[in-house]
């Protein structure tokens, strides 16, 4: 390592500092843009260890572990400054993928807070260390609360903090994933299978004191005291263990509107990569709906849910993998919209058959701006035209930007607007 005297040109992607030095980018934690810092460089990272000249940007972290809590990657940058930020992630994203189109604004899509949380359990010598980890490291980074967590979190690292005691004794690391339920608590484990009876037993003890709605180790019920239910516009589904949920009620509700509005005319849609029906269970109420998902017990959850409540039109869940068989151009062609919200892998073989069809909207969700980039340039090849891009901010401080976009054919457009370069 060698101490360097550093000026931050800008934020990278992971939403680190960016200087030059002997012609090479070093990327340094917490340093802000404009400023001129010292740092222990180590190749292309440093560590920061003094800011000479601040920005004039900089402002009081909103928690005491930033900085060393790897959770958030920027604290420090004024609103504006941030909300710039976020965008131009989405925007870099295209430009590098060959595409130049506008970005809306950052919408603020944080609302009352994270809804679920990850915490990670390490041990030593039998005691349980818990909390989340240090940024570039395995190290815990052991946390009393968390700012970006929903009130209905409240009392989750208490109830990990048990959980983790009674497994100290394997030594083996832990995950424990609390989702806030309108039941309460759900909790999964992951890392700790098989569970002995002894601590199934403690587990169940455990999962009392700390009334939780639900626990769950890998899948397996350990303790169940309420259904762990979730509000889905006016449908009330149970869910499944370690379901995947956006990280805000205000995330999912503000992704949710744009997709409605995208497909407001649309009488057949087919929502791509569902999950438990966030999209789905909302459009049912105005269109009749094919939804498609390699989860089987999402696409259960999401039926029984469409069974219960009033005043859908129809909804099927079909368990189908899209990565490794995606509905075709023609499978395609008989819908009237499209939604798809693939995992941060995007979905490349299926926006190459949504680009062969003849579906007139598409709507596109993303929490990856580079996958989201590359699937979009295979739409725009294919003659769609892009009409909007949103990017909305739910993940607070974090170096993540969700993005809706919506697409339509060329062919529907007398004078579309944004194209590929070149």
């Amino acid at each position: 390592m060698s101490a360097e005297r550093l000026v931050i040109e800008r934020l990278g992607s992971r939403g680190e500092g960016v200087a030059l030095l002997h012609e090479k980018r070093v990327f340094i934690p917490y340093a802000l843009p404009g400023e001129i810092v010292t740092a222990q460089v180590d190749s292309d990272h440093a560590q920061l260890v003094d800011i000479v000249e601040a920005s004039p940007q900089r402002i009081a972290p909103v928690c005491p572990h930033f900085m060393d809590c790897g959770g958030c990657a920027v604290q420090t940058l004024r609103a504006d400054a941030y909300a710039e930020w976020k965008r131009s992630l989405v925007q870099s994203a295209l430009s590098n993928a060959g595409l130049t189109c506008d970005v809306a604004p950052l919408v603020d899509a944080h609302g009352a807070g994270r809804r679920r949380v990850t915490f990670h359990a390490r041990f030593d010598s039998g005691q349980a260390s818990v909390g989340f980890m240090a940024a570039r490291s395995h190290r815990i980074v052991e946390i009393d609360s968390c700012p970006l967590l929903a009130p209905e979190l409240d009392g989750a690292l208490t109830a990990a903090r048990a959980i983790a005691a009674v497994l100290a004794p394997r030594g083996k690391p832990l995950d424990i994933a609390v989702t806030a339920t309108l039941g309460g608590l759900d909790i999964e484990l992951r890392g700790a299978r098989p569970l002995i009876d002894e601590e199934t037993s403690a587990l169940i003890t455990a999962a009392d004191a700390h009334d939780l709605a639900r626990l769950t180790n890998h899948g397996r019920l350990v303790a169940l005291r309420r259904a762990p239910q979730i509000n889905i516009g006016e449908a009330t589904l149970t869910l499944p263990a370690g379901a995947f949920l956006q990280a805000t009620q205000r995330g999912e509700d503000e992704i949710a509107a744009r997709v409605l509005k995208a497909t407001a005319k649309a009488r057949f849609v087919a929502d791509l990569f569902s999950g438990v029906g966030a999209f789905a269970l909302r459009l049912a109420r105005r269109a009749k709906v094919k939804a498609y998902d390699s989860d089987g017990a999402a696409i259960a959850a999401m039926r029984a849910a469409a069974q219960a409540a009033q005043g859908l039109r129809t909804l099927e869940g079909i368990e189908r993998d899209l990565f490794t068989r995606p509905l075709s151009a023609s499978e395609l062609n008989g819908f009237d919209a499209i939604v798809f919200d693939p995992p941060r892998a995007g979905a490349a073989a299926q926006a190459a058959e949504i680009a062969r069809s003849g579906i007139p909207i598409v709507v596109a969700v993303s929490c990856h701006a580079q996958s989201f980039a590359r699937d979009a340039a295979i739409l725009l090849k294919g003659g769609f035209v892009i009409r909007e891009i949103a990017p909305l901010d739910q993940f607070r401080y974090a170096a993540h930007v969700e993005i809706v976009a919506v697409f339509e054919k060329e062919s529907r457009r007398k004078s579309p607007k944004r194209r590929l370069l070149g």
